[in-house]
């Protein structure tokens, strides 16, 4: 498979991403307003800025006025709607702060579900940095719509570092924690009130557009009709050039702002000769105006000529360099403009929009491309580039947003008549809403793939092109998280017969999925040497997705299979690869089982908020669960409560399976383990669990939870009956990992297996399978011949197995104001020779906040330094000696 080659429209691709990142150049008729970038210096001292005002108001002038007299560092990013892509925003932010290259270090694709890591990252970086203002503005912001924006934007706001503040433009406020702000100090906002011009600067504008002076009171006048209002003022002043009374004109002046900007605009197009006014209505249908692009759009050979006269005469055009090579118009002059070319022309509208996408196609630039083909009504053209575009938008780049809100612009009738595109939404469904995606996969079944097709990443590496083999493998997909296994190697088998020897990703998923299957059988050699096989191709394939899930549910397998070291050999394997915190997560379970707590610890540290960024949510949920069980084998029950219901909601949800998602069943366990046995109770009649049911493997999971509530509520004989269901059928499938659980809990019920269990686990050092039942097993554990297994080992589930006080963390260290959780974590870390900012990189907080918990820590041990802290922590048998 030959590597996709870089395309030559790079370069644009680069230069519009430039043009956003540059402070706007000053229009001409603008005027300077030293005391608000005054008052908006002063501002700054706050920490955030709010400027926000209706359009129009001056909010882009005044701050591109401000950024070129400041002495500060000012990094500036225009928005526009493709900023709602969460990946999109921070990339560009980050590339505003000069951080690109960590931006793409820590937000690989697909979409992840929160970008609180990258921004807690970032915020390190920057305070890492030699002390110096650095001031982010964001112009436009509320074109902006993403939930998850504004979540990681009140996550930079409430932590940013001491050097750096953010200025937000927008026409409305945006959905953040402003009042938490207000009320902490931290916001300075500027508003309509502030930003409305005086009679000197309204006399100014005139002066300038008309190249005459006008009365004070004229000026006093027009500030008046318009509220002051700077888009008004300036085409009123546009208007009354060379007319003989200007007061007369301005006593005209009646009605809202959108009917004076209405009145307006259209007496400064009617002012126009016919070649400006025709150049100004058909350029308007662009974001960017560049000479070159609008020569071949507008068919004209002049059209640098005309943008460079239209921005000495005041025409609303906002320069984007320093050059004069590019432009846009006043998103409000752009609206009237727009709106008049539709009312007048909208066939020629149509025309120019289908122009304006060829030349954005050619250039490699889908998504202006995709938004002219819409807006010129060319809605298959459309479709048939966010086909094209799906594997390079969403599989590379991970813009799922994007890709949702182009598929989100298409009429449904449109959409059944592209079953590609069915598909592309089923697969963006398949891991958490099951249902949908499979009605999605009927319907794109209904109607046959069009054979002309064209991937920008090539037909081999794509995921849509052979269509029958897609919908296979993705009705295999789904028919494994349903728990069918036996559909989902029917269907697998499908996919691999349509299969090109040349398509190695389509494969690759094919193969995953039998091995799935396999596993949903209690056939876990079998899928361990298919996933370990794949897992050998995938890298090069370039699938990060799939590597992660593969590799995941191989350690889990492993596990299964009771061979520990196994498992983590498989997690290691995956440190160095995007889904490193997969691996991180896997490792964590594995150290968890031997009772390594610390180690344990460390790694859901390391893998909760790597895997964050993973849009494949089990390893998150995983690594959440497994903090839950360290925190209740410490004592800290309130802990492990909160991190179980976490994990909970990262899992994906209650229609898949109990094997590929133990959370739910792990949680209803864990409030067991808490005392709950009605909630634990109420969860199993809720999975509809009975113990004359008989059980499978890919249940196995909530089988073992009914068990463990039966023998609670002191019912063993059909606790025994199920059990022992269980166990035949794991040792007809030689699955030591169940029969190491199976055997502890026929314990549990009376049995005599307990020992013939200790055996089978002290091989890989199997031990929290034991501690985890409490007092009764421990009870048990005491009882144990010596001889049953090594000394060492059995000392080991000895101690562990001991009751564990549900203190405090450290109250048993004798100090008078015990370490909390977190300052034991930070402890721990210190004790490694982690520096702040590695402590906070760990635990995804600040560098402030860790500097706080550190305070704490050497205030509690009454240390000097860490040297003294880590010293008297070993003597308190806080550290390990």
């Amino acid at each position: 498979m030959k590597p996709h080659q870089a395309r030559p429209a790079s370069a644009e691709r680069d230069q519009l991403l430039a043009t956003k990142l540059v402070v706007p150049g000053l229009r001409a008729g603008s005027v300077p307003r030293p005391w608000l970038t005054t008052r908006l210096e002063e501002a700054l001292a706050q920490g955030t800025v709010l400027v926000s005002a209706p359009a129009g108001a001056g909010k882009t002038s005044l701050l591109a006025h401000w950024a070129r007299g400041t002495g500060r560092s000012v990094a500036w990013l225009s928005l526009d709607e493709g900023d709602s892509d969460p990946i999109r925003f921070w990339r560009h932010a980050a590339g505003a702060l000069g951080l690109s290259g960590r931006a793409e270090l820590l937000l690989p694709p697909p979409l992840p579900p929160s970008c609180e890591p990258l921004v807690t990252a970032l915020i390190n970086e920057l305070a890492s940095e030699p002390a110096g203002h650095r001031v982010l503005v964001l112009d436009d912001y509320h074109l902006v719509d993403s939930p998850v924006v504004h979540e990681s934007l009140t996550v930079l706001a409430e932590r940013r570092p001491p050097g750096l503040n953010l200025v937000l433009a927008g026409r409305s406020d945006p959905p953040l924690a402003l009042a938490r702000l207000r009320a902490r100090g931290q916001l300075a906002e500027l508003r309509f009130a502030e930003l409305r011009l005086t009679a000197a600067e309204t006399a100014a504008i005139v002066r300038q557009a008309t190249g005459a002076p006008v009365s004070m009171k004229t000026a006093a006048d027009l500030t008046a009709r318009t509220e002051g209002w700077a888009a008004g003022v300036q085409l009123a002043a546009l208007s009354m050039r060379g007319r003989t009374d200007p007061a007369a004109f301005v006593a005209g002046l009646t009605g809202s702002h959108r009917h004076i900007l209405d009145f307006l605009a259209e007496e400064v197009l009617d002012a126009q000769d016919r070649p400006t006014r025709e150049f100004l209505l058909h350029s308007s249908i662009l974001d960017h105006l560049t000479g070159p692009l609008c020569d071949v759009v507008l068919g004209r050979r002049d059209s640098q000529a005309m943008l460079e006269h239209a921005e000495r005469d005041g025409l609303f055009l906002i320069p984007l360099d320093d050059v004069r090579g590019r432009w846009r118009y006043h998103h409000l002059f752009a609206d009237v403009l727009r709106a008049r070319l539709r009312a007048e022309d909208p066939d020629g509208a149509r025309d120019l929009h289908r122009r304006a996408a060829v030349w954005y196609e050619d250039r490699s630039l889908p998504d202006q491309a995709v938004r002219h083909r819409i807006a010129g009504d060319d809605l298959p053209s459309a479709a048939r580039l966010i086909e094209s575009y799906y594997d390079e938008t969403y599989t590379r780049h991970g813009e799922g947003a994007t890709l949702h809100r182009w598929l989100a612009a298409l009429p449904e009738d449109l959409l059944s008549t592209r079953p590609r595109l069915l598909l592309a939404r089923a697969m963006l469904l398949t891991d958490n809403r099951v249902a949908d995606a499979l009605r999605l996969l009927d319907r794109a079944e209904q109607a046959a793939a069009e054979p002309e097709f064209a991937p920008t990443v090539g037909r081999d590496a794509s995921l849509l092109a052979n269509f029958p083999a897609a919908v296979a493998v993705h009705r295999g997909r789904l028919a494994t998280l349903r728990g069918d296994a036996d559909g989902a190697a029917e269907q697998a088998a499908i996919a691999l017969a349509a299969i090109g020897p040349d398509e190695l990703p389509q494969r690759l998923v094919a193969e995953q999925v039998i091995a799935v299957a396999d596993w949903l059988r209690g056939r876990l050699a079998a899928a361990e040497e298919r996933l370990t096989a794949t897992l050998a191709n995938l890298d090069g394939a370039g699938q990060a997705m799939w590597t992660a899930r593969g590799g995941y549910r191989l350690a889990q397998i492993q596990c299964g299979r009771g061979d520990l070291d196994a498992s983590a050999r498989t997690c290691r394997q995956m440190l160095s690869s995007p889904a490193a915190g997969a691996g991180y997560a896997g490792l964590a379970w594995c150290e968890y089982q031997r009772d390594h707590l610390d180690a344990a610890l460390r790694h859901t540290t390391t893998a909760i908020p790597l895997c964050r960024q993973l849009q494949y949510t089990q390893p998150l949920a995983g690594a959440l669960a497994t903090q839950a069980w360290i925190h209740l084998a410490r004592g800290d029950r309130a802990a492990a409560k909160a991190a179980i219901d976490e994990a909970a909601e990262a899992s994906p949800g209650a229609a898949v399976i109990d094997l590929l998602n133990p959370i739910p069943a792990q949680r209803a366990r864990l409030l067991l383990a808490l005392g709950d046995v009605d909630a634990a109770e109420r969860w199993t009649r809720t999975a509809g669990l009975r113990p004359d049911h008989d059980p499978s493997y890919a249940r196995e999971p909530a089988h073992l939870v009914l068990a463990r509530v039966l023998i609670a509520r002191r019912r063993p004989r059909p606790a025994l009956a199920l059990l022992d269901k269980l166990h035949a059928a794991a040792a007809a499938q030689d699955r030591i990992g169940s029969l190491i659980e199976i055997g502890a809990l026929q314990a549990l019920a009376g049995r005599d297996t307990l020992a013939d269990a200790v055996v089978l686990a002290g091989r890989q050092g199997h031990i929290r399978v034991f501690a985890d039942e409490g007092p009764p097993m421990a009870a048990l554990v005491r009882r144990l011949d010596p001889a049953t297994a090594p000394p060492d080992y059995l000392a080991a589930l000895r101690h562990s197995s001991a009751p564990t006080r549900a203190a405090g963390p450290a109250e048993a260290s004798g100090l008078v104001d015990p370490l909390t959780v977190r300052e034991l974590e930070v402890l721990r870390l210190i004790a490694t020779g982690r520096s702040n900012q590695a402590i906070a990189r760990d635990l995804v907080v600040t560098v402030d906040t860790v500097k706080k918990h550190v305070s704490h820590v050497l205030e509690k041990l009454g240390a000097a330094n860490r040297t003294e802290a880590i010293a008297r922590a070993r003597e308190l048998r806080l550290l390990p000696m």
